[in-house]
């Protein structure tokens, strides 16, 4: 396999990775055949897995949108993946001039294309560190530089605690980042759920394994387990919820029947 100029020399490129998988369900250029590979099996299974993705980055826009609205003007973006269209800094950016945005992402090919597209932008950084290791990203000179712990920050963790086990306890990593933030902060966030998927459960599972065969499992959590992740937050109305019915911009019956599997919501702490 050739390795294309812009995959950095340090990647195994015969390895999937989730953000490349993501990339390529965005329609986004920036990943390889094994990853394409890989989607393509999912897919055998969830056809729309496509659909789902592109709720989540929908999602994510209405909810940055929303917390610029409020006055926040510090976000930061766990998991943040690879650079599309509609980004958290583009979005911030326009509603609200200045706003500050740190990326994190422990993919090398995500921090490549961030750094690249974020060149100039003195307001937006990137980091290159992993959530279940939270002081990594709180003590990186990037984020000491750019948010002020004394101020309000949207945490934003869309579509990725999904793919932190149990064993490696994510209630307690995001917690440990609550604990970090200022009163007035907000966290966004999405996770995948057997709950709301259009297809038979044993279907579902299937597409479960083709992560778990690739080495990148795919943890689907009830709605209990996700609302244990906003503990310590009140939370925004209308709640956690399926993708197009937080504060949607359009009628969600017109949404395809994917997009609603899964739970999105946001919080703030008092």
């Amino acid at each position: 396999m050739e390795r294309p100029a812009w995959a950095p020399r340090s990647i195994d490129i015969s390895v999937p990775s989730v953000s490349r998988i993501y990339d390529y369900f965005l329609g986004g250029s920036h990943n390889f055949e094994v990853d394409r590979e890989a989607a393509r099996r999912a897919m055998e299974f969830a056809p729309g897995l496509p659909k789902i993705m592109q709720a989540n980055r929908a999602f994510m826009r209405r909810a940055v949108r929303w917390a610029a609205g409020e006055g926040i003007t510090q976000f930061l973006d766990v998991g943040s993946g690879i650079p599309t269209f509609g980004n958290v800094h583009e979005v911030a950016q326009a509603a609200s001039p200045g706003a500050r945005v740190v990326y994190v992402d422990h993919d090398p090919v995500a921090v490549a294309h961030s750094q690249a597209v974020l060149e100039g932008n003195e307001h937006a950084g990137v980091v290159a560190a992993d959530l279940r290791k939270p002081q990594e990203i709180l003590g990186s000179p990037v984020v000491r530089d750019l948010i002020d712990p004394e101020r309000p920050v949207a945490l934003l963790l869309v579509a990725i605690l999904h793919f932190v086990e149990d064993a490696d306890d994510p209630y307690a990593a995001v917690a440990e980042l609550t604990e970090a933030l200022a009163p007035g902060s907000v966290l966004v966030l999405t996770h995948a759920s057997y709950e709301g998927m259009p297809v038979a459960r044993e279907q579902s599972e299937a597409m479960v394994d083709v992560y778990k065969d690739i080495r990148l499992p795919l943890i689907m959590r009830t709605r209990d387990e996700v609302a244990r992740f906003f503990e310590g937050y009140d939370m925004v109305e209308p709640g956690l919820v399926p993708m197009p019915y937080w504060r949607p911009e359009t009628d969600p019956q017109d949404e395809d029947p994917y997009t609603f599997c899964g739970f999105a919501g946001v919080g703030r702490t008092a």
